[in-house]
This record gives structure tokens, C-alpha cells and sequence, in this order.
């Protein structure tokens, strides 16, 4: 595990965290504030509605308060408002105003820039119009009065809408805008605070020389970040466990290769002599031939052991994928695999093969299966039985491997699956890795060796069960 202290990754993406929080808090506030906008806005478009309604109704009150013509052509229409027309110019100095036209758009009383050409029928008409920088609300209808057929307009410069329009940024989007900014430093300032802890997390890991994996202190964690601590102490957890594992299979394995090495070259180095004195020849006979060839082959098999078992750690074997195994084809060649070597001590490599396939590491189980059955032959005597197995339990598989041998006594069972450990008094040679390979296998697939007695309370029976 490398840890690199010069580089920004770590600040970058605590930078990143902080925008996203601040997008992800302040995204409803922005939200918010123009759903406020649009409620002010219908609740002002609700009011010009009333507005309009309240305008109509002067309209023919107006038209009412005509009641004859003057004294002269040129004078005005005599007028007595209405108080409900009079009470709406007194509230608005102004902001009100009214007009009354004759059919051809000649104005009779009221304001002269009323004066327009009239509806072409008798609908009523409303628009908006400016006025000397003053937005007005009209009304206009044609209505029959005293005086004939006349146009009635009613202006009001109080419109909701404009008022609306003309507040909005001062009312509505300027505080909500201050509210965000105001919000934003609060928020900035208490992401900062909360994410202090995680900088301090970072450092500390940083801090940390690659030799040091020991389990941070979660208790000086914040709630939130415990479950990242406790997978970061996990992770240290497996990082030093397979470090010790690597470190025990390193001495074991040195341990294990010095002693037939030392042996190889003593022997080699005392023919060395025996050639160097003999004028540079030596005789070997048979037996010393046969020796030679006995530890070699001893040391060769010890390091394609060692090979195996390293290939076999569970730890690095759990991301691989696994694949469909057939173990009555496996157990078939097995069989014939060691049938020369049962052969020679005539004993009797038999089979008993159900049909069935489970999910697994195809080479790892025949590596499993090879050292099981090699090792019922090694130490099954001249003339016994060694069977091979395998069926469906239910969900699961059975392999199995008897033998009538010697056997494991009990207290020694859960021992012999340790690397290099070998039964007091085995006769016969072996490096005591056979059975602690075949477990560690076990462990890739999820399971462990199960150790009992065979047929007849005689010998040793192996078994895994693994998953269909």
C-alpha cells in the first residue's frame, strides 16, 4: 500500500464533496425562492382579476350617472356620480380616471387620452395602456344612456400586476437573493467544519509510513466516517495478514529447501573430493546413483509444493472468477494419473463416481484431489485400498478420498492441515504440506477438509463438500 503525500487528489476531492453539498443545499433554496416569486405573482394576478371585475361594474354606474345634456352645444353632459364611481376617483387622486365618448370617438366629459375609437360591438374591452410613465388598467363598452348610444372607459393606474413587476426584484428576488448568498457562507462554513475530521483522517493516513498498518482509532471519528474507518482497518487487517502469511511461507519454505539441499551438496561435494584426489574421476555406485536421484526428486517436489500453495492463497484467489468443474471426469483422471504408483505397491485405486458438477477452480481442485490421492498412496501399506468418490448431497457435492492405511489419530487431525506438520512416526517420505495445501484450497471454495476415520474404523477418510 502506497500512500503519496505531495499529491491534491485527496484536497481535490474534498473540494469536489464540499461543491456538491453546497449545490445540493442551496439548489432548494434558489427552488424555493422562485416558487415564492410565482405564488406572489398569481396571488397578484388573482388581484388584477378582482380589479377587472371591479372595473366593469363602474361602467354602466358611470353610464347611469349621465342624466342630460347642456345648457349649451359646446358644454358637457350634465353628470351626478354614482357614489360607488365617485368613491373609486377619491380613493385613487390621481391614479383614476374616466372618460365618455359619443359613437364617432369624440370625447363628451372625462380625461382626454381616453378618447379612442370604440369596441365594434358591444363587448366589453379591457388592454393595458402607458400613460406618462404610468402603466393604466382599461375598461371600455359601448352603453345606452340619456344621451344615446355612448362609449363608457374607466382607467386605473393601481393594476396588481404592474405593482407586482415593478416589486419583484426589490421585494421578492433581492431578499430571497441575499437570503441564498447569507446561506451559502453559513453552509460553506459548516461543510468546512464537518469535513474537518475526514482532512484529519486523511493526514493521518498519510502520515503513516508504509510499515505502519496498524487499526486507526475510531473513536476519534465522527459518527459518519466510523464505517470508513472500520473498512480502512479492515483493509489494513488483511493487508497485514497476508504480509505474515508471505513472511511464514518465506521462512517455512527456506526452512523446508535447506535441509535436501544441504544434503544434495554435501554429497556432491564430498564426490568433488573423492574426484579431485582419484585424478579427476569418480565411480558412483547404484545405491549412492539412486540416493542422488531420491533427493532431487524429494526437492523438486517440495518446491512444486511450495509453488502450489502459494498459487492457493485463498486471499488472492477470492477475486478470480469461478467456473463450472465436472468431478466425476476430474476423479477419472485422477485415477489414472496415480495408477502406475498404486500399481507398484499393489494396492487397489478404486472408484466410486456419481455424475455431478459444481462451481470452483477447475486446477485448484484437481491440485486438491492430486495431493489427497497421493497422499493415501504414499502411506497406504503394500496390498491396501484406496478409493475415490465422489456424489450429490443435497445442495452440496461430496469428494472423497479412503483409504485403509495407517490413519490420523483424532488429537492429531486438526494439526496435520497445518504447513509442514507431520504426523510423530509417519513412516515414509513428505514434507507435511500435501493435506495443508488441499485446505487451503478448501478455504477458495468457501469450505474446509473434514478428516474421519474409513470403512471398517480402519485408515483415513477425506472429504470436502462444496457447493452445486
Amino acid at each position: 500500500m502506497r500512500f503519496h503525500p505531495g499529491r491534491p487528489a485527496a484536497p481535490r476531492m474534498l473540494s469536489g464533496l464540499r461543491r456538491r453539498l453546497l449545490v445540493m443545499l442551496l439548489l432548494p433554496l434558489v427552488a424555493l425562492a422562485f416558487v415564492n416569486a410565482w405564488f406572489d405573482y398569481r396571488s397578484a394576478d388573482g388581484v388584477a382579476a378582482q380589479q377587472d371585475r371591479e372595473l366593469a361594474s363602474l361602467v354602466p354606474l358611470l353610464a347611469d350617472s349621465l342624466i342630460g345634456e347642456g345648457l349649451r352645444p359646446t358644454d358637457p353632459p350634465v353628470l351626478l356620480l354614482a357614489p360607488a364611481v365617485a368613491g373609486f376617483l377619491n380613493e385613487r387622486p390621481g391614479f383614476a380616471a374616466f372618460a365618455v365618448t359619443d359613437s364617432d370617438g369624440k370625447r363628451l366629459v372625462g380625461a382626454e387620452w381616453l378618447s379612442r375609437l370604440p369596441p365594434s360591438d358591444g363587448e366589453i374591452e379591457f388592454h393595458s395602456e402607458e400613460q406618462r410613465g404610468v402603466t393604466w388598467r382599461i375598461v371600455r363598452q359601448r352603453q345606452q344612456t340619456v344621451l344615446g348610444q355612448v362609449v363608457v372607459a374607466v382607467a386605473d393606474a393601481s393594476d396588481p400586476r404592474q405593482q407586482w413587476a415593478r416589486s419583484i426584484l426589490l421585494k421578492v428576488l433581492l431578499p430571497n437573493l441575499v437570503l441564498i448568498a447569507a446561506a451559502a457562507f453559513a453552509v460553506g462554513w459548516a461543510v468546512e467544519r464537518a469535513l474537518k475530521p475526514l482532512l484529519e483522517l486523511k493526514e493521518a493516513v498519510e502520515r503513516r509510513s508504509p510499515r505502519d498498518l496498524s487499526a486507526i482509532d475510531e473513536r476519534a471519528s465522527p459518527e459518519e466516517a466510523r464505517p470508513l474507518v472500520q473498512s480502512i482497518n479492515r483493509l489494513f487487517g488483511l493487508v497485514n495478514a497476508q504480509a505474515d502469511s508471505q513472511r511464514r511461507f518465506v521462512a517455512d519454505a527456506a526452512h523446508q529447501l535447506r535441509t535436501p539441499l544441504a544434503a544434495l551438496q554435501a554429497q556432491v561435494e564430498a564426490w568433488a573430493q573423492v574426484a579431485a584426489s582419484a585424478g579427476g574421476s569418480v565411480a558412483l555406485s547404484a545405491e549412492q546413483v539412486d540416493k542422488l536421484r531420491g533427493a532431487t526428486r524429494r526437492t523438486t517436489q517440495l518446491a512444486n509444493q511450495l509453488l502450489a500453495l502459494s498459487r492457493a492463497d485463498a486471499r488472492a484467489m477470492e477475486a478470480q472468477p469461478m467456473q463450472g468443474v465436472d468431478l466425476k471426469a476430474l476423479c477419472e483422471d485422477m485415477l489414472q494419473a496415480h495408477l502406475d504408483a498404486a500399481s507398484a505397491k499393489r494396492i487397489d485405486l478404486g472408484l466410486d463416481a456419481q455424475p455431478v458438477a459444481v462451481m470452483g477452480h477447475g486446477w485448484l481442485l484437481r491440485e486438491l484431489l492430486s495431493n489427497l490421492v497421493d497422499n493415501a498412496v504414499k502411506y497406504t501399506a503394500e496390498g491396501g485400498t484406496v478409493t475415490i468418490r465422489c456424489r450429490a448431497a443435497g445442495p452440496r457435492a461430496v469428494l472423497e478420498v479412503e483409504d485403509d492405511g495407517p490413519g490420523i489419530p483424532q488429537a492429531e487431525r486438526a494439526r496435520v492441515l497445518e504447513r509442514f506438520y507431520r504426523v510423530q512416526g509417519t513412516a515414509g517420505e513428505g514434507n507435511g504440506l500435501g493435506l495443508a495445501i488441499a485446505q487451503e484450497i478448501a478455504r477458495v471454495h468457501h469450505t474446509q477438509l473434514e478428516l474421519g476415520t474409513g470403512a471398517g474404523g480402519r485408515g483415513l477418510r477425506v472429504a470436502l463438500a462444496l457447493l452445486l
